[in-house]
């Protein structure tokens, strides 16, 4: 019972790892959780604990996960209902390569794909290293220009 009980609870460790990093909206997390549970009743109960005390046990890491998992995928759809375009537009970043049509800015703290704002034909490219504003944001990329001079400061 404490081999499975280990097993169980490794798997568990797994899927908590997993759901961090794959956007599954507690789907491997409430899985995480219920091996976790198990896992745990499982080695009190081969360690020769009581039977309550291993079902207590377990009945606590299920609602301790269950908890955070609940409070997880909250913060994540909260997250996703948050509006980016709005604090963007006007924001001062800097070309991480150059974009030819697709490239990637620095803007905030985040890099970012970018794509240049065309509206004269004069306008020179956009390089490696030179500043940019950004005018507009579609999904996760961003519509920049070259910044002028008096945005830099």
């Amino acid at each position: 019972m404490s081999a499975l009980g280990l097993i169980l609870v490794l798997i568990g460790a797994a899927l908590v790892a997993a759901e961090a990093h794959t956007p599954t909206h507690g789907a491997l997390g409430s899985a995480a959780v219920v091996s976790l549970a198990l896992g745990v009743g499982l080695i009190l109960s081969g360690a020769g604990a009581a039977a309550l005390v291993a079902i207590l046990a377990a009945l606590g890491v299920a609602l301790a996960g269950g908890a955070y998992v609940t409070l997880l995928v909250r913060k994540v759809m909260e997250a996703r209902a948050m509006r980016v375009r709005d604090t963007l537009v006007g924001r001062v970043g800097v070309i991480r390569a150059a974009p030819e049509p697709l490239g990637q800015v620095f803007v905030d703290g985040a890099l970012w794909r970018a794509k240049t704002w065309r509206l004269d034909e004069d306008e020179k490219p956009l390089h490696k290293g030179d500043a940019c504003v950004v005018e507009r944001v579609e999904g996760l990329t961003l519509t920049v220009r070259p910044a002028e001079e008096w945005e830099l400061i």
